[in-house]
């Protein structure tokens, strides 16, 4: 039998896992989930660790894809990494919004 090792984040981070069960958290395939958390949550030295241990593409990547970030939030990372407003999910209309200019009824 093989072990599969699950890569856990520094328990130091547990605090903004709160609704999750953070034992249970893979640094790979949550990765995404995790380094959104960070980016809306995180204190400096969360953000820290994520920037040292997380590729910037992958950091990018979240940002972009990502609708549970606050804009607030989504502003501050687009201007750091220089990323294109128009690319940024959450910045843009939701699809429920469009489709009231659409079909008035």
């Amino acid at each position: 039998m093989v072990k599969v090792r699950v890569m856990k984040p520094p328990y130091f981070l547990k605090k903004y896992f709160w609704d999750v069960n953070f034992d249970s958290l893979d640094s790979k395939k949550d990765q995404l989930y995790i380094v959104t958390r960070l980016l809306e949550y995180g204190d400096i030295e969360a953000l820290r660790w994520l920037l040292r241990t997380v590729r910037e593409s992958k950091i990018k990547e979240a940002i972009l894809r990502s609708r549970e970030l606050s804009p607030k939030t989504v502003n501050f990372w687009k201007l750091f990494f220089t990323l294109d407003k128009s690319k940024i999910q959450c910045l843009k209309k939701s699809y429920q919004k469009m489709q009231s200019s659409h079909w008035p009824y």
